[in-house]
């Protein structure tokens, strides 16, 4: 990875500047950046999970009230949409993306040049996978205000779902520089990551826990992707003793729970791994969850209740096609997957590259290719979704499994090889698959991960 202090000496953030910080957290596939109305930073304490949307849902009456006081007070409708964001994310409720789109274009009507709203609807865009207008936001607010940390963790997210990754290396180092905190530190872990530089990204991103953020669910929040980053490396104790961790200090922590039920269900506790799994989605019904926990019905053979998770799974991603978010991404993957409308799949895979050239979509594409029978271009989509290189299981696995498929055994060999090496538990459903065709190529099958 090149430098963006993204070498290892990243400073050491001061609780005085840490205290100014109304950080935006890392966005990746299948997650909406947090948008927060600043507060000053606490001791870390245990708050109940319904007690955090209580919290936003009662700071989005007041500031309702006060909009009603004073209807012409511009800065109220900015702060009113970055908490419809942050109750989004607390609840899973894409309805209040509708909801923040209308006062942040309230908010520019009144003030076109609103740096707080340009800076709530640049994260809306990103919430709702509209990268490139979230790329024209970001830099719409950082010609008025380039001094505003915040703006290039809009600019940056975009870059890195365009494929822009130069571009966003430099534009996270300007945000490191101008204030490291748990916001930069959490985007520093995830380009180190892209990068294949595993231990850099679980540094910084130890740095982002330390560092904590405005709010305790902020903190939890890179908290569980420490534990995934753990969990990648085929380290399953670390990872549970992060999600374990963020669970004591947030209890019923929807992705601490569903992090911890991926622990148990790579352990062969699938029983366990549905008890949290069912309890995450009760709370928070995200489509990964909800495919999560019917992978684990199906693989205990239960497949009517597996089959009611996926259903649910296309009745969710409607809920948030109707608010605006763009899941085509997720859902090509997600199809073939399970075999489920592969052509309509690779016309949604295709969409998702053309919009969003990145590395993932690179990935889906190439994935949804294969499924679909079209193994010389889905080769070069694989090959396409390693070029940072990024050492990620899966889309090794998917690389090795298309290259077998061309006849290419020496380099399914070696992809699959360093797949599990790197994690023997990293998929449910091709954990086994991955390292049966490896056996039969002649490679190494380790005998398992670090339980």
């Amino acid at each position: 990875m090149r430098s963006l202090h993204l070498d290892r000496n990243l400073p050491v953030v001061t609780l005085a500047l840490l205290a100014l910080a109304a950080a935006l957290l890392l966005i990746r596939p299948s997650q909406s950046p947090a948008t927060l109305v600043g507060r000053t930073l606490g001791q870390p304490q245990t708050i109940d999970a319904p007690q955090l949307s209580s919290r936003t849902a009662s700071q989005i009456q007041t500031l309702q009230s006060r909009i009603r006081r004073n209807p012409g007070h511009v800065d109220s409708y900015a702060l009113l949409g970055h908490a419809y964001l942050q109750q989004a994310r607390e609840t899973g409720d894409p309805s209040y993306y509708t909801k923040a789109e209308s006062v942040f274009d309230t908010a520019l009507k009144r003030d076109p040049q609103h740096v707080e709203a340009l800076i709530g609807k640049g994260s809306l865009a990103l919430a709702r996978h509209d990268f490139r207008a979230a790329l024209k936001l970001g830099e719409q607010a950082r010609s008025i205000n380039p001094s505003v940390p915040r703006i290039y963790g809009v600019i940056g997210d975009a870059q890195i779902e365009l494929g822009q990754y130069d571009a966003a290396v430099a534009t996270i180092q300007q945000m490191v520089d101008l204030r490291p905190d748990l916001s930069s530190y959490s985007r520093v872990s995830y380009l180190r990551e892209l990068y294949g530089d595993r231990q850099g990204a679980i540094d910084a991103m130890q740095q982002a826990v330390t560092a904590g953020g405005p709010t305790a669910e902020n903190t939890q929040w890179v908290r569980v992707q420490l534990g995934h980053l753990y969990f990648n490396e085929g380290d399953l104790k670390a990872a549970e003793q992060q999600y374990r961790e963020a669970l004591a200090r947030l209890p019923e922590y929807a992705h601490a729970q569903a992090g911890l039920a991926r622990v148990r269900a790579a352990q062969g506790r699938h029983a366990e791994a549905i008890e949290l799994y069912s309890a995450a989605t009760q709370r928070m019904p995200l489509p990964e969850y909800l495919i999560a926990l019917g992978d684990v019905y199906a693989i205990e053979g239960d497949q009517q209740r597996a089959q009611q998770q996926y259903d649910l799974v296309l009745t969710i991603d409607k809920l948030l096609g109707d608010n605006g978010v763009n899941t085509d991404l997720e859902l090509a993957l997600f199809c073939a997957d399970h075999a489920i409308e592969l052509p309509q799949a690779l016309a949604k895979a295709r969409a998702a590259y053309a919009a969003r050239p990145s590395i993932h979509a690179a990935d889906s594409l190439a994935w949804t290719l294969y499924t679909s029978g079209s193994y010389v271009e889905a080769q070069r989509y694989a090959a396409e979704a390693l070029r940072l290189g990024t050492d990620d299981p899966l889309k090794l696995f998917h690389a090795g499994i298309i290259a077998q498929a061309l006849g290419h055994n020496d380099q399914a060999r070696d992809y699959l090889q360093r797949a599990v090496d790197l994690n023997p538990h990293f998929s449910l459903l091709y954990s086994d698959r991955a390292s049966t065709t490896l056996a039969t190529l002649g490679g190494n099958v380790p005998a398992a991960g670090r339980p």
